[in-house]
């Protein structure tokens, strides 16, 4: 029954596998395994201490029935940043959904940015994506979760049959933040307490044992200079801050995600903003 369960099933079980850790000064890539639909571009040289990788799929997009799992292990002291070439595509799925799972291990004193650009969950699509971070002692996060309501230009804003993305974040001492969502066929929020309008909408999450007051000010400030957004910023019970950010259109999206990025390089980093050199 299993085997023909296994020749049912459409989709492909892809898997990325990083190792990161400090020597000397610089962070290198020391171990890397995947296997398609999942790969990896070698590290870019930047003039920043982060070991900056870029996440990519060959075959273009996501498809019904994927499984897609992404580990990194980041070494005490390195510092890794996360990041994809474009926007992901989500294709339709007649049957199983697309399933991501992320998970990030930051050793002690080890830094790391998740900042992929924004999902795109096409017509009938179903995509559903947990993304679990172990922080060590002194670590600190940035990660980014931000999503079109679909292809917005087509006329397809809210026209996706699932999306679901769930964020864990953990340290020694227990749970630092838990956030989940679910939108079904024809989500389409658009009151108070949905998106009011916008069709696109992002988390940025950041973890740190000093400068996330400093970063909750700057936030607001971002937001606030940014046209075509609303957004706000909301401090953790400990160790973080949480912004939520609503877009009318992507370039909106794409100027306030970058002018938050920049006030936590600034903030929790030491660092100024990073352009990452994509078309």
């Amino acid at each position: 029954m299993r085997l023909l369960e296994d020749e049912r099933r459409v989709g492909r079980d892809g898997v990325l596998v990083l190792g990161f850790e400090r020597r000397d000064a610089v962070t290198i890539l020391r171990r890397v395994r995947y296997t398609l639909p999942l790969q990896v571009l070698a590290p870019v040289a930047l003039e920043d201490p982060a070991a900056v990788v870029s996440i990519l799929n060959p075959t273009g997009g996501l498809l019904g029935g994927d499984r897609l799992t992404i580990e990194a292990d980041v070494g005490p002291g390195a510092h890794a940043l996360l990041t994809t070439p474009s926007a992901t595509r989500v294709y339709r799925a007649p049957a199983e959904p697309t399933v991501q799972t992320v998970v990030l291990r930051l050793g002690r004193g080890a830094a790391v940015e998740w900042v992929p650009d924004h999902t795109i969950p096409f017509a009938g699509s179903a995509f559903r994506q947990a993304i679990d971070c172990e922080l060590g002692d002194g670590a600190t996060l940035v990660l980014l979760d931000a999503f079109a309501a679909g292809r917005v230009a087509r006329g397809e804003a809210w026209a996706f049959r699932l999306l679901e993305s769930a964020l864990t974040v953990r340290d020694r001492r227990g749970l630092v933040f838990h956030d989940r969502f679910v939108l079904g066929t024809g989500a389409g929020p658009a009151g108070l307490g949905g998106a009011e309008g916008h069709p696109y909408f992002a988390t940025l999450l950041v973890a740190a044992d000093a400068g996330v007051e400093g970063f909750a000010a700057a936030a607001r400030d971002a937001l606030a200079r940014t046209r075509g957004t609303r957004g706000g910023v909301a401090a953790l019970p400990r160790r973080g801050a949480v912004v939520r950010c609503l877009a009318s259109g992507a370039p909106a999206l794409t100027e306030a995600l970058a002018a938050l990025w920049a006030a936590a390089r600034g903030e929790l980093l030491g660092l100024p903003a990073l352009c990452l050199r994509k078309p």
